[in-house]
């Protein structure tokens, strides 16, 4: 079966994306609607600006920022061959591994080499796996710099809140499934 997944703006607009064996992308419509809360006032879309897709899968949030944003570098992280090997080919078909680079390892473990040099950071580890991202955004208060914009996409009937002296919250939606938080750092 065919990927339904796909870009949903910017340069790549439309193009469809390869999907990792048992991936539970971030859908379309609550992609648009992510990026919708953060080009409402949140984020420069024309500034340089480093992201780091720390629990990349198949790399669709870090893809569609490739898309939009043309002073944009992206890091992908995944502890998965299969994520990283797809994240590859992704960038590979549309020819923008300049931009990219790809890092297959424990995204945890990573904070002290991406967390300083990140603009904005999406933290969507696998929903059964919600202390993973518990975990990693309290790793993350401690290493990023003060204004940096973070993305937590968590199963929303199992919300967790950020630790309030180390995060302010930007935006707290729900959509279907996921519940974005929008957080920058105090």
């Amino acid at each position: 079966m065919e990927s339904k997944l796909q870009i949903i703006s910017g340069m790549f607009r439309g193009r469809r994306l390869n999907l990792p064996p048992d991936a539970r992308p971030t859908q379309n419509m609550a992609r648009i609607a992510l990026f919708n809360m953060l080009e409402s006032g949140i984020i420069d879309a024309g500034a340089p600006m480093v992201i780091w897709d720390a629990f990349a899968g198949s790399g669709s949030l870090g893809l569609e920022c490739l898309s939009r944003y043309p002073q944009a570098k992206v890091l992908f992280s995944d502890t998965a061959y299969s994520s990283i090997s797809t994240v590859r080919k992704n960038l590979s078909v549309l020819s923008i591994g300049a931009r990219a680079d790809t890092y297959q390892g424990d995204a945890i473990a990573a904070i002290p080499r991406f967390a300083e040099m990140s603009d904005i950071i999406f933290v969507d580890p696998p929903y059964p796996m919600a202390t993973l991202g518990v975990s990693f955004v309290k790793g993350l208060s401690r290493v990023a710099h003060k204004g940096t914009i973070v993305v937590w996409e968590q199963e929303a009937s199992n919300f967790v809140a950020p630790n309030s002296e180390k995060w302010a919250i930007l935006r707290d939606k729900v959509y279907g499934r996921a519940r974005f938080l929008i957080l920058q750092k105090i």
